[in-house]
């Protein structure tokens, strides 16, 4: 087969699997700009002729997303930059020093990536009502601020670094602080970018947990406020996609700016030279 030829076989296989992961995206963006009687038509609308840009605003009036919205971002920034920070410092901590029980405490870390999260919920509920932080940011981001898997994924990364890279540090009075700040970190950006909007991405779309340790909206996340728009009249559907639309926005903005990151971040150390 000809290469131009398999080249246009990739290109079109690459167009038909954007077709299918945009289209469900493309379907909300048109019903939120439809009236909401034409939503369930049969056959559905494709291409609204008169779009209703006003849903948008409708949603962030009556839907009071603006401070959900504002509630998720302070959460996710938070829970990211801590899960950051604590998975990092361990990481280094498992990588480079040397510890009693060190075995040990990593495989810890480990064990706790076959624990699922639901078993979890009632221990972490109880702690939150215990220390009385019901409705509060502490109760939204706490529980988060460690991750086993970025210990792992920063242990791993940390380790591919070569160990005279340590020796020249220490020989040029670099501390582990240094060491750290100025050599592994930037030479595993790619990491510390893909894993921060893991997490990110993680936080904003958490809802169980926010709707258990909250009962009011202004510690509410947007993804628990989106439920307050079920309760709309039936011709007024379209505002429900457009709270969707606009609740995803931010991560559909976050995607864009650091694509680059989450690729280089993702094959890191997949090929070696």
């Amino acid at each position: 087969m000809p290469t131009s030829v398999r080249t246009a076989l990739r290109y079109l296989v690459l167009v038909v699997i954007a077709v299918i992961v945009l289209f469900p995206i493309y379907i909300t963006l048109v019903n939120a700009l439809l009236p909401g009687q034409d939503i369930a038509k049969r056959p559905p609308t494709l291409f609204p002729l008169h779009p209703l840009w006003d849903s948008f605003s409708q949603a962030w009036t009556d839907g009071s997303l603006g401070p959900y919205l504002r509630t998720s971002a302070i959460v996710s920034i938070a829970t990211t930059l801590a899960a950051l920070a604590t998975s990092i410092l361990a990481a280094y901590a498992f990588a480079f020093l040397e510890f009693p029980l060190k075995r040990v405490l990593f495989a810890l870390c480990l064990a706790t990536l076959m624990v699922p999260a639901e078993v979890t919920i009632i221990p972490n509920y109880r702690t939150i009502q215990l220390f009385g932080w019901y409705d509060t940011y502490p109760a939204l981001i706490v529980p988060f601020v460690a991750s086993g898997i970025g210990i792992f994924l920063f242990r791993q990364s940390f380790r591919q670094l070569p160990r005279d890279l340590r020796d020249a540090a220490v020989l040029d009075g670099y501390g582990h602080w240094r060491f750290l700040g100025r050599v592994v970190l930037p030479l595993n950006r790619p990491m510390v970018g893909a894993f921060a909007i893991f997490a990110f991405l993680g936080s904003w779309n958490q809802y169980l947990w926010p709707l258990l340790v909250t009962n009011t909206n202004a510690r509410r996340t947007v993804q628990v406020g989106l439920k307050q728009l079920e309760g709309l009249n039936a011709d007024q559907q379209n505002i429900i996609f457009a709270g969707t639309i606009l609740a995803a926005l931010p991560i559909f903005v976050l995607l864009l700016l650091f694509q680059r990151q989450l690729v280089r971040g993702l094959t890191a150390g997949a090929v070696k030279g």
